[in-house]
């Protein structure tokens, strides 16, 4: 039983040392912590424009390679429950530096995968390693001055947005040139990079509690319980995610489609769009500093449902699809920053613990928005797909209007 003290959440270390930590984010570790989120982060989706060259090395049909897609979506979902809330009661930096060692080795399994199932497995460990940028948020809401918060974590998003943007179009292209191992070894390179860059700058961040592991992960449950301002955070994170992920899911339908005739080369060009978004996060994180998240977020509902409309009146013109983009990638980016500010400000003891659950709820709202965008274009089309992400806003907006003093 959780006591009403919350004695298996609270920290015996004293405010203190947490003091201790602080303010010691320089401008080039902030770029650094960026970066290495962008460049671990874009290990989960190096392989999607892979898998048509991995299925002929390897002999096997669509299904089974997309089954080996989805392994690393699921290990990176089981490494953000499992791995995560280790950063409340470990040392940060070597558990940083631990999980790239990690995806190191589980990037040259990749590469020296002999067989399907090896790949497989493989896939699942470079998912499970890759959650290190949700290592180095907490890590950096920790050290930053409250007051520059948010404009930090919304610098070190851009990077994390940034990854997830250029990572299909990077592979893409190597794989090409030089076939889809070489992605996986490049990778494995630039992740043993990071671990030198990092193990030099960041510096040691003391754990924020000293319960058991077991405790921690029962916690888990009890913050959701007990923090109604996370839910309804991490529940409107979700339906954000989700409307991104029904675009991006359904975009290459409609570019396959007598509208365009494109294809996947068309869409990972479309994706490089989406950095104007990433590139305006800390203008936004600004923003919540100066006139409070609440604020940055009311904004971005307008902004993505403003997104959405011209995607409906104007989708089938590529310059319509270009606009909508760019509003779509800002207005997501926004609440993901905002939101962010907001969890990680609820708890300085828990704060790993707290951006578990978050990100968790982000990710499934993400797979949500993915299988129902796919849905609604083969039942509706692309006006279904419209629709669905219209819904997904005034779902929001009801979420944002409830409850405002919680």
């Amino acid at each position: 039983m959780y006591q009403a003290n919350n004695t298996i959440i609270k920290t015996n270390y004293t405010s203190n040392n947490l003091k201790a930590n602080s303010n010691t984010l320089s401008r080039l570790l902030i770029l650094v912590m960026a970066i290495a989120c962008g460049a671990t982060v874009a290990n989960l989706y190096y392989i999607q424009p892979l898998l048509a060259d991995i299925a002929k090395t390897f002999h096997v049909n669509q299904l089974s390679i997309s089954f080996v897609a989805m392994l690393t979506q699921i290990g990176y979902a089981v490494g953000m429950i499992f791995i995560l809330p280790l950063g409340d009661i470990k040392e940060k930096r070597n558990l940083i530096i631990i999980m790239l060692l990690c995806s190191i080795l589980s990037l040259m399994c990749m590469f020296f995968s002999s067989n399907i199932f090896i790949l497989s497995f493989s896939s699942f460990l470079i998912g499970f390693t890759s959650i290190i940028p949700q290592l180095i948020i907490p890590l950096a809401a920790q050290l930053s001055d409250p007051k520059q918060r948010g404009q930090i974590i919304g610098t070190i998003m851009s990077g994390l947005l940034i990854g997830i943007l250029i990572s299909r179009t990077v592979s893409g292209l190597i794989g090409s040139y030089f076939g889809w191992r070489t992605v996986y070894l490049i990778a494995a390179i630039t992740m043993f990079i990071l671990m030198i860059i990092l193990r030099k700058l960041v510096p040691l961040c003391k754990p924020t509690s000293n319960i058991k592991y077991t405790e921690l992960l029962k916690s888990l449950i009890y913050l959701i319980k007990t923090e109604p301002i996370l839910r309804k955070t991490s529940l409107i994170g979700a339906l954000m995610f989700s409307a991104f992920s029904a675009f991006w899911t359904s975009l290459i339908f409609l570019l396959e489609s007598p509208h365009y005739n494109m294809g996947s080369e068309a869409a990972g060009l479309l994706g490089l769009v989406g950095i104007s978004g990433a590139l305006a996060a800390p203008i936004v994180g600004k923003m919540a500093d100066k006139k409070g998240p609440r604020f940055a977020i009311g904004i971005s509902i307008v902004v993505v449902i403003i997104a959405y409309l011209i995607f409906f009146m104007f989708g089938f013109k590529i310059w319509g699809l270009i606009l909508g983009i760019v509003f779509l990638d800002l207005g997501v980016q926004a609440c993901n920053v905002s939101n962010q500010a907001i969890v990680q400000a609820l708890n300085e003891e828990t704060r790993n613990r707290l951006n578990t659950i978050y990100m968790v709820s982000f990710f499934l709202g993400g797979a949500m928005g993915s299988f129902l965008g796919t849905y609604s274009y083969s039942h509706f089309g692309w006006y279904g797909v419209c629709i669905f992400g219209l819904v997904t806003q005034i779902i929001v907006i009801i979420l944002f209007k409830t409850g405002r003093k919680s």
